[in-house]
């Protein structure tokens, strides 16, 4: 079955930004049915890559067509455990995802393919091939806050992640004392866009009205930032 392919915009916001927004989307757009009181949740994600970083050096590169596959947990618990690929082409962007029990999400960690090649999932198969070929193996932990607003329209979803933060030298992803630190210098928030085929004008003309003090779009990567910390160019 073919993965639908859908719009990606991202935005480094200053904290006045966000506030301005965040008010306007209250009034406009539905809260994520996972949020708080406040409409926010935690993500940590465990990113993978190969031997030779190749997800690290194709999104650093800009190379057009590129995957990197993640394993993602909410609110630091095991409750919930996906397994990930997200994909670029081009301009756009997709995601495979299933969920996996506790139990095969260590056995990814530990990097251990035995008896991966007879699931029945095909993203578990490509994982299975990716570490027989290529040594994938976890890499880092990334760990933020985010707050999502949802339309049914063109199935937008506008998330704002903050705190931002990395595992430094850990793996270790359903521990919920792992020390982290921010990956900035100075608190930023990150505002992600996503869309089908056409943005509805009105959510355009509303994210240009809360953003008309300046907000350039960036090819931002929460992935290349937490691992700054290896790689001093970046």
């Amino acid at each position: 079955m073919a993965v639908p392919l859908r719009h990606e915009l991202k935005f480094f916001i200053t904290p006045v930004q966000y506030q301005v927004l965040s008010r306007m989307l209250r009034t406009t757009l539905h809260p994520d049915p996972h949020g708080d009181e406040n409409n926010q949740y935690h993500i940590r994600s465990l990113y993978f890559d190969t031997a030779f970083d190749n997800a690290l050096y194709d999104k650093v590169n800009g190379t057009a067509d590129r995957a990197k596959y993640r394993i993602r947990i909410y609110n630091f618990s095991d409750a919930m455990i996906r397994l990930e690929c997200k994909s670029k082409y081009r301009d756009l962007i997709s995601k495979r995802s299933v969920r996996i029990s506790r139990d095969l999400a260590e056995q990814l960690i530990s990097a251990d393919p035995t008896g991966l090649d007879t699931t029945a999932s095909g993203l578990v198969s490509d994982v299975f091939r990716e570490m027989r070929t290529n040594l994938l193996h976890p890499v880092v932990i990334v760990d933020y806050l985010r707050e999502a607003w949802l339309h049914p329209a063109e199935e937008v979803r506008i998330t704002f992640d903050m705190q931002l933060r990395t595992g430094v030298n850990s793996i270790d992803l359903f521990n919920p004392h792992v020390p982290t630190v921010p990956p900035f210098d100075h608190e930023e928030i990150i505002l992600e866009v996503k869309y089908n085929q056409v943005l509805p004008p009105y959510i355009n003309n509303l994210l240009s009205f809360a953003l008309r003090d300046g907000a350039a779009r960036s090819a931002i990567s929460k992935y290349v930032y937490c691992r700054r910390f290896e790689f001093k160019d970046f």
